[in-house]
Formats: C-alpha cells, sequence, structure tokens
C-alpha cells in the first residue's frame, strides 16, 4: 500500500512510520505543501529500485557504445521504430 504523509507528519511519527514500512512493506510519499518531495520504503523495495538503476545504466552505456559511430538520424529513425513496436505489443 502506497498513503502520503506530511513532512511535518512525517517528523512527529517518525518510529511509527518506519515501522509501517518494515513491518506491512507498505511505502510512504512524503509531500510538502502538497507537493511529492520524497518516499519511505522498505529495504527490499530500496534494493530492486537500486538494481533496476544499476541495469539501466548498464543498458543505456551499452547501447551508447554500439550506436556511437551511427548517424543521429538513423539513430533516431531506429529508436522511434522501437518505441512503435512496443507499443503495439
Amino acid at each position: 500500500m502506497v498513503r502520503e504523509v506530511s513532512a511535518m507528519e512525517m517528523r512527529k511519527r517518525f518510529g511509527d512510520l518506519l515501522n509501517e514500512v518494515h513491518d506491512r512493506h507498505n511505502a510512504i510519499v512524503i509531500t510538502k505543501a502538497g507537493k511529492p518531495v520524497g518516499a519511505l520504503v522498505d529495504i527490499e523495495r530500496f534494493e530492486k529500485i537500486r538494481m533496476m538503476e544499476d541495469e539501466f545504466r548498464r543498458m543505456t552505456d551499452e547501447l551508447a557504445h554500439v550506436y556511437a559511430d551511427v548517424d543521429t538520424a538513423v539513430a533516431e529513425d531506429e529508436i522511434q521504430e522501437a518505441i512503435k513496436a512496443s507499443k503495439q505489443s
């Protein structure tokens, strides 16, 4: 479950909210002036996010290497074709 709490509430109830995240595997979006500014998540979810970021960096680095000598227009055309194909599937 994901829920929102204000930064003020987070300060007042940090221990309880931390237990909620740990025990129930909930996520809490922290807001300031009604706008999301951060999140509190359990360590398992955080590790998954880190792994996904690492994999994204690896893939973008690999693509940058593959397309290093490709004309920009050709690369853009291939990207647009890939986006179109992914939306159709």
